[in-house]
């Protein structure tokens, strides 16, 4: 009797264990591709896309896009299961380690060009974009893309304002990694003008973080910014279907009247 009932206490403990298992199971799921965090790439100098506060923390329009996507309102962490985990980089390094799969995605104000389609992936379009020309409030010699021939031009590494300039006819050109470094020089008289992105250049002017630059003339080019990642990636028709939804639920125009205070326009669908 007393070995029956030994056998019954065995059979008990054996399922409560097992029990425990299967529940441990459900609340922390077992580790795969799918619920690792999406690594990230962003360069924190580029406003207000991306930077970072004197607290350190990660904020600016891409950053909230990112984040929202990866909420269960866009539908992406179902699908996809991600969190995501934000890594600084240099802009000019970015694609370089896509193309390493060194991380798994990058945002950061990087436009979609048939030549960035030849080594990475991209999103379908995120961000309307242009570039614009900055030039000091007493330039008055700077008007449009002709009047550049010939003048010193500052643009960032990497960029496609670095790209336009090469057009410009015996132009001047300086490169630096981030907006601050070549604003700076434009106003210490070094170089005639900035090629840059044109929303960053009014944010920061408009915010007062850029005191006696101005743009001139309409925006140089038409650009869409999209979320790069490596070639084949996994997570690229799960980021195309968060993008969907956030234009559609209207979280997208929340985010971009946060940052721009205007409607945001339309966007293709690839």
């Amino acid at each position: 009797m007393k070995l029956i009932n030994f056998k019954w206490q065995q059979l008990i403990l054996s399922l409560g264990c097992l029990l425990l298992i299967i529940a441990c199971q459900s609340l922390y799921p077992s580790t795969n591709p799918d619920t690792k965090p999406l690594k990230v790439a962003t360069d924190p100098t580029f406003v207000p896309f991306e930077f970072q506060t004197a607290s350190g923390k990660l904020e600016g329009f891409d950053i909230d896009l990112m984040n929202a996507l990866a909420s269960p309102a866009a539908g992406i962490a179902k699908v996809a299961g991600f969190a995501v985990q934000f890594e600084s980089l240099p802009f000019d390094g970015m694609i370089s380690t896509l193309q390493a799969k060194r991380v798994d995605a990058a945002i950061s104000g990087i436009t979609i060009t048939a030549e960035r389609l030849k080594t990475i992936a991209f999103s379908r379009p995120y961000f309307k974009a242009g570039l614009a020309i900055a030039v000091r409030e007493d330039n008055q010699n700077i008007k449009d893309f002709n009047s550049l021939k010939g003048k010193k031009i500052a643009v960032q590494i990497g960029s496609t304002g670095a790209d336009f300039a090469k057009t410009i006819p015996n132009a001047k050109i300086s490169t630096f990694n981030s907006g601050p470094e070549f604003f700076q020089d434009l106003l210490n008289g070094n170089v005639d003008a900035v090629i840059s992105d044109a929303f960053a250049t009014l944010y920061a002017i408009k915010n007062g973080k850029l005191k006696g630059i101005r743009v001139v003339a309409d925006f140089l080019t038409q650009e869409y910014y999209g979320i790069a990642m490596p070639k084949d990636s996994p997570h690229l028709d799960a980021i195309n279907k968060g993008i969907a939804t956030l234009l559609s639920n209207g979280t997208y125009k929340q985010i971009y009247q946060k940052w721009f205070k205007v409607e945001p326009p339309q966007l293709p669908d690839s």
